[in-house]
């Protein structure tokens, strides 16, 4: 998983370098990095006072992508959801959230919201260049589309 994960952020980190220069806005950046990412023309995008909220798929998962705005107090959210809840063995399934929580998640996290088991990365804006951007992404939607058949085949709903 992680050599996989390694090889797609960097061609979809090259690709976003190709693309984009340094003056480019983070709507730019993020919009780019989905359309590497997106392979079935999914991607919808809705913009507001509050800010901008994308979606695509990527394989077996939604993918979230949520800018509240470009200045340096602004946030970049990302995440998807893997499993819904209740679920079998909640104890077993927290335990190996949180397992998985130490290794392997690199700047994302597994929660729970909305009673649904996430994977997800946020922070602020502030100094955040496009190659960081495309990992944030990168990252939470390999990570979900990895782990999320695995979670629903062994701790699907009770």
């Amino acid at each position: 998983m992680v050599s996989q994960i390694s090889n797609l952020e960097v061609d979809t980190a090259q690709a976003v370098e190709e693309l984009i220069e340094d003056n480019s806005s983070h709507q730019e950046v993020i919009e780019t990095v989905i359309s590497s990412l997106d392979q079935n023309d999914t991607a919808m995008v809705s913009h507001t006072d509050e800010g901008s909220l994308w979606k695509f798929q990527y394989g077996s998962v939604e993918v979230f992508v949520q800018l509240t705005g470009e200045s340096e107090e602004d946030l970049l959210t990302v995440w998807s959801s893997l499993l819904q809840l209740p679920a079998k063995d909640e104890p077993g399934l927290m335990r190996r959230l949180l397992e998985m929580n130490w290794s392997g998640t690199f700047e994302t996290c597994f929660s729970i919201h909305d009673n649904k088991v996430m994977v997800s990365s946020q922070r602020t804006v502030a100094d955040m260049y496009p190659g960081e951007i495309s990992r944030i992404i990168t990252l939470v939607a390999n990570i979900a589309d990895d782990n999320d058949e695995d979670l629903k085949e062994e701790f699907g709903a009770s």
